[in-house]
């Protein structure tokens, strides 16, 4: 993917972009300048690297409605955790008290599970759903 990152920086000259694997944001306050040069993109990423962009996943809009990118939805002024990766944490912390609680994890696992989350929570305004998370959490525990 380094090649596309040259691409998009030198070869584009793209200002605001921004990559974690495979995926890939672009921010600009032109509509016109991001639909020029979504088929360039679309091209290189065809013919040089052998991939596709997954056409739902293609979006152009306003940055007033958030970008969703990595779990998070990334607005303007804050950073919210996405609806969806809410619900997968609270599932999975879910199963993990499940399974210390009958002996198939150890403590240090159990409590790096909840570290992890909490840690995906402090990158995002989550004061809120880490306190829910928290409380959840020892709850389980103790029922």
């Amino acid at each position: 993917m380094n090649e596309f990152d040259q691409f998009m920086k030198h070869g584009l000259k793209v200002k605001n972009y921004a990559r974690y694997t495979d995926d890939f944001v672009i921010v600009s306050g032109s509509i016109d300048y991001l639909q020029k040069i979504l088929p360039l993109v679309r091209t290189f990423l065809r013919e040089k690297l052998l991939l596709e962009l997954h056409p739902r996943k293609v979006e152009i809009r306003s940055c007033t409605q958030g970008i969703d990118f990595l779990g998070y939805v990334v607005l303007p002024y804050h950073i919210l955790v996405r609806t969806k990766t809410k619900k997968r944490m609270m599932k999975k912390l879910r199963e993990q008290v499940t399974k210390f609680k009958g002996g198939q994890i150890k403590e240090t696992t159990l409590f790096g599970s909840l570290h992890s989350y909490l840690g995906v929570l402090s990158h995002a305004d989550a004061y809120e759903f880490k306190q829910e998370v928290e409380s959840q959490f020892w709850y389980w525990l103790k029922e």
